[in-house]
């Protein structure tokens, strides 16, 4: 069972994070790891450069709630966590669901690098997210009702086609309230 569950890697909408350092909680993806592999993956999760700008780095302690980080800087940490534990499984479940558009593309960048040479699960309700996805699989009320590649799903105009239209409809309207401050 150990063996069957170290092949799998999780990444989900609500992130844990424990009392003890950054390094630590990244570490927790693999305990043997060095403090050289733990920043390698840091950087791979595009979070090192913020890691920098906190009091005491890697070794700053974060408290029982984790409330001295954002929720996105959360995710970040988690997302580093899997990278050093190097899993040939992993599932991302509204990995971005609780972050701005802004750090979404941050999220995104580090879980394109997580995913690469693995076999990927990704459940998301934010379609950018899965654009890229060799198979997507529309579920609607409990049901597959179309799948395919992301462009093939938009030529169906469907339902995948209705859900994509309407968000980046939505999508656009928030950045423009978002540049206009």
């Amino acid at each position: 069972r150990d063996e069957v569950r170290r092949n799998f890697g999780m990444v989900l909408q609500d992130t844990w994070l424990f009392s003890g350092s950054v390094m630590e909680n990244i570490r927790y993806g693999r305990l043997t790891a060095t403090d050289e592999e733990v920043v390698e993956a840091a950087k791979a999760a595009h979070v090192h450069h913020f890691i920098q700008t906190l009091p005491g780095g890697y070794q700053m302690e974060l408290n029982e709630e984790a409330s001295n980080v954002s929720q996105g800087q959360k995710q970040l940490l988690t997302i580093a966590r899997a990278i050093l534990a190097d899993p040939k499984i992993l599932i991302l479940d509204e990995a971005t669901s609780s972050v701005d558009t802004r750090t979404e593309l941050q999220i995104q960048k580090a879980m394109d690098n997580l995913m690469k040479g693995r076999t990927s699960f990704v459940i998301d309700h934010r379609l950018s997210t899965i654009r890229q996805a060799d198979l997507i699989l529309v579920v609607r009320d409990g049901r597959i009702v179309e799948q395919g590649k992301h462009l093939e799903l938009l030529r169906k105009k469907g339902y995948y086609h209705d859900l994509y239209s309407k968000q980046f409809a939505e999508e656009s309207a928030m950045k423009v309230l978002e540049e206009k401050g």
